[in-house]
Protein backbone atom coordinates (compact mmCIF):
# COMPACT_ATOMS: atom_id res chain seq x y z
CA UNK A 1 0.00 0.00 0.00
CA UNK A 2 2.36 2.62 1.25
CA UNK A 3 4.92 1.24 -2.44
CA UNK A 4 1.66 2.60 -4.29
CA UNK A 5 1.20 5.42 -2.67
CA UNK A 6 5.19 6.48 -2.88
CA UNK A 7 4.63 6.01 -6.70
CA UNK A 8 1.38 8.00 -6.80
CA UNK A 9 2.94 11.13 -4.98
CA UNK A 10 6.04 10.29 -6.88
CA UNK A 11 4.11 10.98 -10.16
CA UNK A 12 2.02 13.96 -8.83
CA UNK A 13 5.42 15.39 -7.52
CA UNK A 14 6.92 15.43 -10.89
CA UNK A 15 3.82 16.98 -12.23
CA UNK A 16 3.81 19.73 -9.83
CA UNK A 17 7.30 20.63 -11.39
CA UNK A 18 7.04 20.42 -14.98
CA UNK A 19 3.50 22.58 -14.65
CA UNK A 20 4.70 25.08 -12.28
CA UNK A 21 7.93 25.50 -14.63
CA UNK A 22 5.62 26.19 -17.51
CA UNK A 23 3.42 28.30 -15.65
CA UNK A 24 6.52 30.32 -14.44
CA UNK A 25 7.65 30.36 -18.15
CA UNK A 26 4.45 31.10 -20.07
CA UNK A 27 1.51 31.81 -17.77
CA UNK A 28 -0.73 29.71 -18.94
CA UNK A 29 -2.90 27.25 -17.32
CA UNK A 30 -3.43 25.51 -20.43
CA UNK A 31 0.33 25.01 -21.59
CA UNK A 32 0.80 24.62 -18.46
CA UNK A 33 -2.01 21.43 -17.93
CA UNK A 34 -0.35 20.46 -21.47
CA UNK A 35 3.13 19.74 -19.41
CA UNK A 36 2.00 17.83 -17.04
CA UNK A 37 0.26 15.55 -19.46
CA UNK A 38 2.65 15.34 -22.56
CA UNK A 39 5.55 15.27 -20.80
CA UNK A 40 5.40 12.67 -18.44
CA UNK A 41 3.73 10.14 -20.75
CA UNK A 42 7.32 10.94 -23.72
CA UNK A 43 9.35 10.19 -20.38
CA UNK A 44 7.39 7.10 -19.38
CA UNK A 45 7.16 5.72 -23.19
CA UNK A 46 10.76 6.22 -23.69
CA UNK A 47 12.12 4.88 -20.30
CA UNK A 48 11.95 1.15 -20.95
CA UNK A 49 13.84 1.17 -24.02
CA UNK A 50 16.62 3.33 -22.65
CA UNK A 51 16.59 1.06 -19.58
CA UNK A 52 16.51 -1.90 -21.97
CA UNK A 53 19.37 -0.02 -24.15
CA UNK A 54 21.36 0.31 -20.98
CA UNK A 55 20.71 -2.79 -19.73
CA UNK A 56 23.55 -4.79 -21.91
CA UNK A 57 26.04 -1.99 -20.87
CA UNK A 58 25.19 -3.24 -17.52
CA UNK A 59 25.63 -6.59 -17.97
CA UNK A 60 28.57 -6.29 -19.54
CA UNK A 61 30.25 -3.93 -16.72
CA UNK A 62 31.92 -6.65 -14.01
CA UNK A 63 34.48 -4.52 -12.34
CA UNK A 64 33.98 -2.61 -9.67
CA UNK A 65 34.49 0.93 -11.60
CA UNK A 66 33.13 -0.33 -15.05
CA UNK A 67 30.17 -0.88 -13.20
CA UNK A 68 30.34 2.30 -11.38
CA UNK A 69 31.08 3.97 -14.96
CA UNK A 70 27.81 2.19 -16.30
CA UNK A 71 25.63 3.24 -13.65
CA UNK A 72 27.07 7.06 -14.35
CA UNK A 73 26.55 7.38 -17.89
CA UNK A 74 23.34 5.95 -17.88
CA UNK A 75 21.84 8.22 -15.18
CA UNK A 76 23.77 10.38 -17.35
CA UNK A 77 21.71 9.94 -20.71
CA UNK A 78 18.63 9.63 -18.58
CA UNK A 79 19.07 13.13 -17.29
CA UNK A 80 20.27 14.14 -21.35
CA UNK A 81 16.52 12.06 -22.55
CA UNK A 82 14.68 14.19 -20.32
CA UNK A 83 16.16 17.46 -20.87
CA UNK A 84 15.65 16.58 -24.56
CA UNK A 85 11.79 15.91 -23.66
CA UNK A 86 11.63 19.17 -21.64
CA UNK A 87 12.69 21.43 -24.65
CA UNK A 88 11.11 19.53 -27.07
CA UNK A 89 7.71 19.92 -25.46
CA UNK A 90 8.30 23.63 -24.53
CA UNK A 91 9.22 24.60 -28.22
CA UNK A 92 6.23 22.60 -29.22
CA UNK A 93 3.73 24.28 -27.21
CA UNK A 94 5.23 27.62 -27.25
CA UNK A 95 7.83 28.22 -30.55
CA UNK A 96 10.52 29.37 -28.24
CA UNK A 97 14.47 28.57 -28.15
CA UNK A 98 14.16 30.11 -25.15
CA UNK A 99 11.28 28.98 -23.13
CA UNK A 100 12.30 25.28 -24.38
CA UNK A 101 16.20 25.57 -23.06
CA UNK A 102 15.03 27.13 -19.62
CA UNK A 103 12.54 24.50 -19.32
CA UNK A 104 15.05 21.74 -20.51
CA UNK A 105 17.43 22.86 -18.08
CA UNK A 106 14.66 23.90 -15.00
CA UNK A 107 12.93 20.92 -14.80
CA UNK A 108 15.34 18.41 -14.38
CA UNK A 109 17.49 20.18 -12.00
CA UNK A 110 14.36 20.61 -10.07
CA UNK A 111 13.49 17.13 -9.87
CA UNK A 112 16.97 16.23 -9.13
CA UNK A 113 16.34 18.68 -6.04
CA UNK A 114 13.26 17.60 -5.14
CA UNK A 115 12.81 13.76 -5.71
CA UNK A 116 15.21 12.65 -3.42
CA UNK A 117 13.62 14.77 -0.68
CA UNK A 118 10.34 13.20 -1.36
CA UNK A 119 12.00 9.99 -1.54
CA UNK A 120 13.06 10.21 2.04
CA UNK A 121 9.51 11.46 3.58
CA UNK A 122 8.34 8.61 1.85
CA UNK A 123 11.74 6.10 3.00
CA UNK A 124 10.18 6.75 6.78
CA UNK A 125 6.66 6.72 6.30
CA UNK A 126 7.29 3.31 5.18
CA UNK A 127 9.70 3.00 8.02
CA UNK A 128 7.09 4.28 10.42
CA UNK A 129 4.77 1.71 9.36
CA UNK A 130 7.01 -1.42 9.58
CA UNK A 131 7.49 0.12 13.15
CA UNK A 132 11.34 -0.16 12.36
CA UNK A 133 11.41 3.78 12.61
CA UNK A 134 12.83 3.13 16.31
CA UNK A 135 15.45 1.83 14.84
CA UNK A 136 17.42 3.88 12.31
Amino acid sequence: MAVAAKKTSQVITHMAIAFAIAYALTGSIVLGGLAIIIEPVINVLLLPFHEKAWAAFRLRATAGRSRYLAVVGEKLSQTAMHMVVAFSVMYLATGSLAFGGMAAVLEPVCNVLLLPVHDRFWDRVELRLSGKLGLV
